[in-house]
């Protein structure tokens, strides 16, 4: 009788016979994560140089949150140690110099890395269908990143994140009505003190870190649900071999992955040059008075914010009462406009007059204060709504009319001076340059139902144009 071999009985805990990665995968779906998001994950093959900045804020992200950790070690929330506990790390905890240099070094370089991402929509048009919750995703990361920025900015009690703390927090009090409980809620004091650091050490370290993962993996997956854009504005979907692959993409990895290396190497090489040699960058990273420690009884003569937050506070300088007048010129002669077309319909002419009345109203009886506080707020809400204002035939720089090319140029070239306006002392100049390109920087945006639609575009290819490199 032949002998019978009974089947080994499993032993608990023991790897299945497929190995770690079999038995990985029968608990949590990483091949699957990996090939969805990866292997399998096809991208347009005609990628450039603007599509490295996207992988480079994730770097980024991940270089602040753990030099953030390192510097927790160290730091005390509380105003009477705070900028003594920052010289300490600079002084006498090994390397401490290093991590804190990283990351104020990371900040600004995690602003230069979104707002070259921020253009690369632009000129692609990668905020158009079906890419609006990717664009939308991203705007929040934005706002969050200046949140983040703005509440981690007052961390080391310098005189400029004390004073710079103090003015912003005290443009809330400008809301009506429910503004001076808003300031001091913020505050938690009736001046930015030991509670206000309190207050923005917890959403600096902990709240809005949460938020920012959790918004970019949100905008990771919208974005791999619809897949990427490209310099072209072809969905790559719309043309698929017999196995079901874009014929003009190719899977991230390896390919992208590699490509963004090597784009990472140089981006790390750029980022360490400043990092060692120029680590304040002559007072733009890390202001010189921020090396001394705030003193509420010393009002510096000129706060600036950093420079990533210039040009919203320059657009936040330039709205005094003059220029409330000329919007409410401007708002006068759009009304007009509208109510001529709006000539044959006596109901919707009647809304528009009443909603004109009030606005011209509001903007004569509020303080302009409080819409400087609307213009600097509004520069960020205002993009989030790109996706619905652009009407142009197709989505690609390239195959749009000439002259929309230089209207984009002369949108970031205004954004370029506000922000230089914005570090700069106020000057009668420096004003009416900044109210010019704020008129430029919302003409810009929410003119664009209208000049996204004139002249003529240039036929878009079928399939991407791809130049081996």
């Amino acid at each position: 009788m032949a002998e019978q071999t009974l089947p080994d009985t499993p032993v608990p805990g023991a790897a299945p016979r497929g190995g770690l990665r079999q038995w990985v995968d029968d608990r949590f779906p990483f091949s699957a994560l990996w090939a969805a998001h990866l292997t399998e994950y096809y991208v347009p093959k005609n990628f450039n140089f603007w599509y490295y900045f996207g992988s480079f804020a994730i770097v980024v992200l991940g270089i602040q949150i753990v030099s953030g950790i390192f510097l927790v070690m160290h730091y005390k929330p509380d105003a009477a140690l705070a900028f003594g506990s920052v010289e300490y790390m600079m002084r006498d905890v090994r390397w401490g110099w290093l991590i804190r240099y990283i990351h104020s070094t990371g900040a600004s370089a995690f602003f230069v890395v979104i707002y070259m991402h921020m253009f690369r929509s632009l000129l692609y048009g990668s905020y158009r269908k079906p890419r609006e919750l990717v664009w939308i995703f991203g705007c929040l990361i934005f706002l969050s990143l200046m949140g983040e920025a703005f509440f981690g900015y007052l961390l080391p009690w310098g005189q400029m994140s004390f004073w710079g703390a103090q003015v912003i927090v005290n443009l809330f009090s400008a809301i009506p009505f429910i503004g001076p409980d808003l300031s001091l809620w913020i505050r938690g004091d009736y001046v930015v003190s030991d509670a206000t650091l309190n207050r923005f050490f917890a959403f600096h370290v902990i709240a809005i870190p949460l938020l920012l993962i959790g918004l970019v993996g949100a905008h990771i997956i919208a974005l791999h649900q619809v897949g990427s854009n490209n310099p072209d504005g072809i969905e790559i979907k719309a043309n698929k071999d017999a196995r079901g692959n874009p014929r003009d993409g190719i899977p991230f990895h390896p390919y992208y992955t590699v490509h963004d290396l090597f784009g990472l190497s140089v981006f790390l090489t750029i980022f360490c040059a400043v990092l060692f040699f120029a680590p304040t960058f002559g007072g733009y990273f890390l202001e010189h008075n921020n090396f001394i420690p705030a003193n509420p009884l010393k009002t510096p003569p000129h706060i600036a914010p950093v420079w990533y937050f210039t040009p919203f506070y320059s657009m936040l300088r330039a709205t005094t009462s003059t220029s409330v007048h000329i919007w409410m010129a401007v708002a006068s002669v759009a009304g007009l406009w509208r109510a001529w077309s709006l000539r044959r319909h006596p109901l919707r002419l009647a809304v528009l007059a009443a909603g004109m009345a009030f606005l011209l109203w509001a903007l004569a009886t509020v303080d302009a204060k409080f819409w400087g506080v609307v213009v600097m707020g509004g520069a960020v809400i205002s993009l989030f709504f790109l996706p619905w204002l652009d009407h142009s035939a197709v989505k690609s720089i390239r195959y749009r009319p000439k002259w929309h090319l230089s209207v984009l140029l002369v949108f970031a070239l205004a954004f370029v001076v506000l922000g230089y306006f914005g570090i700069e002392e106020p000057s009668p100049t420096g004003y009416w340059i900044s109210v010019t390109c704020t008129f430029i920087y919302f003409g810009f945006i929410w003119l664009m139902p209208w000049w996204s639609r004139l002249g003529e575009p240039r036929p878009v290819p079928e399939r991407l144009v791809y130049h081996p490199h």
